[in-house]
């Protein structure tokens, strides 16, 4: 069995992870476990540095929870200027990968609240209705009119960040 370790307990965020490894370890029973650990960074990162240290914490966190694990992956979403993307890092015993996700730019309106201390889930919630809107299609659901959802978008990042811990062309004999 493989156990991987999800730096949070944001649903959205660990389908995501549990649809990611089904794709990259098809040969593996794999278990897939949440673990609500800190971001050590402000509730909406607006910088690209502070999402990547958010997600950096978060992994480090959840090793320390949980050492057992076979695999540990921490996703950090943030805003940079106008755009909002996540950061994932995936670590296994033996190496490290990290990842960014797609980006999307945000209306100005958002972007001005997001300036004045606003956190993007409960600003989306408020402007679509939908209650912890975070935990599901996120902002890019709503903005691509359920076309892409945070799951389905952070799946793709998290397999680019999943591929060089099994790809032989990322191991030390290779380099």
């Amino acid at each position: 069995m493989y156990h991987v370790v999800v730096a949070t307990r944001n649903p959205a965020k660990i389908l995501a992870v549990t649809e990611a490894c089904k794709a990259v370890f098809h040969d593996k029973h794999i278990e897939v476990e949440g673990v609500d650990v800190e971001s050590g960074v402000s509730a909406q990162p607006l910088t690209d540095s502070e999402t990547w240290q958010g997600a950096d914490n978060r992994l480090s966190a959840a090793k320390t929870a949980h050492p057992n694990a076979m695999l540990w992956v921490a996703i950090e979403a943030g805003i940079d200027k106008n755009q909002a993307f996540a950061w994932i890092i995936a670590e296994s015993n033996t190496q490290r990968s990290e990842s960014r996700s797609a980006s999307f730019m945000l209306p100005n309106s958002l972007v001005t609240a997001l300036q004045e201390g606003a956190e993007l889930g409960p600003l989306m919630s408020t402007l679509t209705g939908i209650d912890n809107i975070k935990h599901k299609g996120g902002a890019i659901g709503a903005i691509t009119s359920g076309l892409l959802t945070r799951s389905s978008v952070y799946q793709q990042a998290i397999i680019l960040a999943l591929s060089p811990l099994i790809h032989p062309f990322y191991s030390e004999a290779a380099q």
